[in-house]
């Protein structure tokens, strides 16, 4: 489930490319240790996370998986998906597609960031 990524040796070393000519939005998140991002999906992208540190755990659909430091997993638009940190780390995600923050439906929020228009998407998702 991890997006193609293409590795170039050099004569000094490699490097690895992760998008070529798409329109991309890119970040670097900080969970703090016991952080647990909302269980979400997206319709308009699709998400490729690396984890820049260990101690995350992701979710994705029905799989669990913790990361270590430089391993990859692909998000697919529409899948829940969520994050959690057992210690402070870091994981750079690359978004592919419509970028807008508007696009997250929420499932699951600790922090009460679940609006109306969420629990009737996740009504709707829940019934398909």
């Amino acid at each position: 489930m991890v997006k193609k990524t293409k590795t170039v040796k050099k004569p000094w070393g490699a490097f690895e490319e992760f998008a070529t000519n798409e329109k991309v939005t890119v970040k670097i998140i900080t969970v703090n240790k016991g952080g647990i991002l909302s269980l979400q999906s997206h319709k308009h992208r699709t998400e490729l996370w690396v984890a820049l540190d260990s101690g995350l755990i992701a979710v994705v659909g029905a799989r669990k998986a913790k990361l270590s430091a430089g391993q990859k997993i692909t998000i697919p638009k529409g899948a829940k998906h969520r994050i959690m940190a057992a210690r402070k780390a870091r994981f750079l995600e690359i978004s592919f597609g419509r970028f807008d923050e508007n696009d997250i439906v929420r499932y699951e929020d600790v922090y009460g960031r679940i609006s109306k228009q969420d629990n009737k998407s996740s009504r709707k998702y829940r019934a398909l």
